[in-house]
């Protein structure tokens, strides 16, 4: 017997109607019912709306995929994060930070991937990007929680992470070192001084010292330094740091700013290589210009690739080292080599350059508008005879102005290592790629001023920052190796990237939308295959 049962829910207050149906029950030997809802009650009209029909169990199997509630889906730009993902994966930057940073690793991806992307912009703006992108750490961190994060970063870990890195890196390949100076607004940084500024700002500065590799060209080491010390002290704190790291056999590149006899005899100390830019005026390479002048402009000397002379003499240095615990000074001869090259491209630019400043020089004296910045150039180059009837006579020191000459288009490189002139030179100009790295930091990363407030901060965001050109970095060589940068612009590139959507279902795997085929052609020239898509 059927009948219509009714049944209000407690928490809703919705009244639902039931299908009832009575039969015996012969096992239990009692009247049983069965019911099966048919609808729920308008409350105006009281009469029995039907609910919607139900979806048989085979049928829920076969559609499952696909019926999922709407609010479970996520959508957001994932092309571009993809791949860096999968560089950080490569290059082994996402399993050191996880074994360094095990609690904030995926945060400090996030932000790194923000300033890869949003160049230029200030961090308070990541949570709008995080909204629309996929990234890591996959939630909003506020202006307030990144501060925090920065602080939360320890020296040793850092330290930590830098060994891990430095041991990916082919022991055989040379590391470029080199610095760079960053201007700061900030008065309450104890190493933020006044300095020799390298990007002409008048500001005060701190300064950055960095590691390459130049094989895989990628950074993996960073210091600050104070603002006011020059390049040529950073050396034996640099030695200790790679000591302290355990790593030996260690070939360096430097340019001449980091050239002092200390620091020479320190490098054979520690029993490491090197190559190093050497002015033309030290006595050690005049003396061996002068003897091979002739020898280095013939013509079995010169290279087309380079256009330019090349010559290698090895030569002898006097090696010194103070042994306090013998109260003396050891003294000894090491092997080296000189490597001198002649230019005459860069000779002659070198001279227009002078004639030019010589032409002004003169035009001063003879007007009687000096310049006190220019008295020491005045007399160095010129003689002023001054007359009653000719008034001023302004004589050229033709011999001075020849032996400045003398030397232009000259350069000189000195290794304890390499013996051909041109291996040498190629592996020196190598360095250029650290000067690259260092206009990332300040234009694509927005480091040129800083605007920290506290030491623990500014530790923080550079570490975040010279993750980001870790990233950078291997993008620079996969779209040079590859040629991109013939018909495109890493900016162009990652735009391109970053409009390919990402789309999320609780339990499946996140698939990408649709690609075009330059898309997947960028990330195969990148080393990186594509993300899964429905395509």
């Amino acid at each position: 017997m059927a009948a219509i049962v009714y049944q209000t829910n407690k928490k809703t207050g919705v009244i639902y109607a039931y299908k009832s149906i009575s039969f015996w029950d012969k096992e239990k030997k009692q009247s049983r019912a069965k019911r099966k809802c048919i609808g729920k009650v308008d409350p105006v009209t009281k009469k029995i709306v039907p609910t919607r029909k139900r979806i048989s169990d085979t049928s829920k199997e076969k559609r499952v995929r696909w019926q999922v509630p709407i609010t479970g889906i996520s959508r957001n730009f994932y092309g571009a994060t993809y791949l860096f993902d999968k560089i950080v994966e490569t290059i082994g930057v996402a399993d050191d930070l996880k074994k360094c940073f095990p609690k904030q690793y995926k945060q400090l991806l996030s932000i790194a991937y923000y300033l890869i992307l949003e160049d230029k912009n200030p961090l308070s703006r990541f949570p709008r990007w995080s909204a629309i992108h996929k990234h890591p750490y996959g939630k909003i961190i506020p202006s307030q929680r990144s501060s925090e994060l920065f602080s939360s970063i320890t020296e040793e870990a850092r330290e930590h992470f830098f060994l891990l890195q430095g041991k990916r890196r082919a022991e055989k390949e040379y590391w470029v070192y080199d610095t760079t100076s960053i201007s700061s607004y900030s008065r309450c940084l104890n190493q933020v001084q006044y300095g020799f500024n390298k990007d002409n700002d008048p500001l005060e500065q701190i300064n950055l010292a960095m590691l390459f590799g130049q094989t895989s060209e990628l950074p993996f080491y960073y210091r600050k330094i104070a603002g006011h010390i020059p390049d040529v002290k950073t050396i034996k704190k640099l030695l200790a740091d790679i000591r302290f790291m355990g790593f030996d056999r260690i070939k360096l590149v430097m340019d001449r700013g980091f050239y002092s006899a200390d620091n020479i005899n320190a490098l054979y100390k520690n029993h490491l290589k090197f190559l190093i830019a050497a002015r033309a005026s030290l006595k050690i390479v005049k003396a061996g210009l002068d003897l091979q002048r002739d020898r280095l402009r013939s013509w079995k000397h010169y290279s087309p690739a380079y256009d330019l002379y090349a010559y290698a003499v090895p030569i002898k240095w006097e090696y010194s080292q103070a042994r306090p615990y013998k109260e003396d000074t050891f003294k000894s001869t090491r092997r080296m080599y000189l490597h001198l090259y002649y230019s005459a491209e860069r000779a002659l630019e070198h001279e227009k350059a002078l004639n030019k400043l010589l032409h002004k020089l003169q035009i001063e004296l003879e007007s009687e508008k000096r310049n006190t910045d220019h008295e020491k150039l005045y007399a160095a180059y010129f003689e002023v005879i001054r007359t009653p009837v000719r008034g001023i006579r302004v004589m050229a020191k033709e011999k001075a102005i020849a032996e400045a000459k003398k030397n232009y288009g000259y350069f000189a490189l000195l290794s304890n290592d390499i013996k051909d002139p041109i291996e040498a030179l190629e592996i020196y100009r190598n360095k250029d790629l650290i000067e690259k790295a260092f206009g990332n930091l300040k234009e694509r990363l927005n480091l040129r001023r800083l605007s920290v407030s506290s030491e623990q901060s500014l530790d923080g965001k550079l570490f975040v920052e010279f993750l980001a050109l870790i990233v950078l970095s291997y993008i620079k060589k996969r779209m040079q190796n590859t040629g991109l940068f013939k018909t495109t612009t890493m900016q162009e590139l990652l735009d391109e990237l970053d409009i390919i959507e990402g789309f999320e279902q609780p339990g499946h795997k996140s698939y990408a939308g649709e690609m075009t085929k330059r898309q997947m052609e960028l990330y195969e020239k990148l080393g990186v295959k594509p993300p899964p898509s429905l395509q």
